[in-house]
């Protein structure tokens, strides 16, 4: 395991490549320096303009929300900055998983003055879909991820909408340079990042469900995108300050409400994250265990490029909470899926990479690697 000479980013995140031994975040803020932000947003603003023009629908645009911090800004931005009429359309998760906080940010939505539309997948198919996520890769996104990137995308076509609006570029803000194309604001190659593409229909599919009832999880083809003259479009491409911190820091003068757990217990720095629901806390972990880094890492390399910390402070930070996760999100996991505590762990310690973690008699696995120290 190799790091960013600049931030804490490790080489093990899928899809990265490091130029110059820095990652592609820390590369692509360097890359800004020269970046004239005034042409680039009146370059975005002409693209979306014929794309509005050309539309017979009502709303201007369709924005994916689950009342979080990213996307309560995007739409923000698109109606009070763009002058758009966006449509927001929200993934919901089942009651179970909802939490209050999600609840009530998705009603702020609204009484910021939005249009909401709310889609809920099967309950039924969805748990039983979480839990061979979580046996088979103990990754319990693996399909609930799919509902979420296709369900804009579905709606859109459904409703005639051809302009579809997201936040960052994952390729060249993340890295998943599987996604990039000739132009920094197209996101129509979205459907070639690895949680879309690494999926197949059959394993959705099984032996228990037919087609239409997996319907939610599968993102339009290409020809749909093409015969709806369809266009994704990357804000965050043309948003100088797009952030984590940036953002939850204007949602939150627009009553987005916070989570308010100790960051031991989460390893959110600052509560502003996945606040729709909880379990994404030990996915979290559990990417800790997989890849060597989890949510805290990504909070400190941000603040690292915003000059906020020093790296060595950083790696004190990284220390403390990486791969933090209190019981309780465990225990209402394992009772939500059907599973043991036991057999939880047991399958954690499975998909474990013993490179960098040891295997111990305890629940959890036991580093061996030095943050921010090459690991060769």
């Amino acid at each position: 395991m190799r790091y960013c000479q600049i931030c804490l980013q490790p080489n093990t995140r899928p899809g990265t490549k490091f130029i110059d031994d820095k990652c592609p975040a820390c590369n692509y803020i360097l890359n800004s320096d020269g970046v004239d932000w005034d042409i680039r947003i009146a370059s975005l603003k002409s693209v979306i303009g014929k794309i509005v023009n050309s539309s017979k629908s009502k709303y201007d645009c369709i924005l994916g929300v689950s009342g979080g911090k990213d996307s309560t800004r995007l739409a923000l931005w698109a109606r009070d900055y763009l002058g758009l009429n966006p449509l927001l359309v929200c993934v919901s998760y089942p009651p179970e998983q909802l939490t209050k906080i999600g609840s009530n940010n998705l009603n702020n939505l609204s009484e910021l003055g939005f249009d909401v539309y709310l889609s809920a997948p099967s309950p039924i198919i969805w748990k039983d879909l979480m839990k061979k996520s979580f046996l088979e890769s103990a990754n319990w996104a693996k399909s609930t991820e799919l509902a979420l990137f296709a369900g804009v995308p579905k709606i859109a076509i459904e409703l005639g909408i051809n302009l579809i609006l997201w936040g960052e570029n994952p390729g060249l803000q993340l890295g998943a340079v599987e996604v990039l194309s000739d132009y920094g604001w197209d996101g129509n190659n979205l459907r070639k990042m690895n949680t879309l593409s690494g999926m197949p229909t059959e394993w959705l599919k099984g032996d228990k469900y037919r087609m239409n009832q997996i319907s939610p999880y599968i993102f339009p083809s290409e020809i749909d995108f093409l015969k709806n003259n369809i266009q994704v479009v990357f804000l965050g491409w043309a948003m100088r300050s797009w952030g984590l911190l940036q953002n939850g820091l204007v949602a939150s003068l627009y009553n987005l409400k916070m989570r308010n757990d100790k960051s031991i217990n989460t390893s959110d720095l600052i509560g502003m994250t996945s606040l729709d629901e909880d379990w994404v806390v030990l996915n979290q972990m559990i990417k800790f265990y997989k890849y060597g880094f989890g949510r805290a890492t990504d909070y400190v390399n941000e603040w690292i490029r915003l000059g906020l910390v020093t790296r060595e402070e950083g790696i004190g930070i990284v220390c403390k909470y990486d791969g933090a996760c209190n019981k309780k999100y465990i225990t209402t996991f394992c009772q939500y899926i059907g599973i043991s505590e036991h057999q939880f762990w047991e399958v954690v310690k499975s998909f474990t990479n013993t490179e960098l973690f040891s295997i111990t008699k305890k629940e959890r696995p036991k580093k061996k690697f030095i943050v921010g120290r090459d690991n060769l």
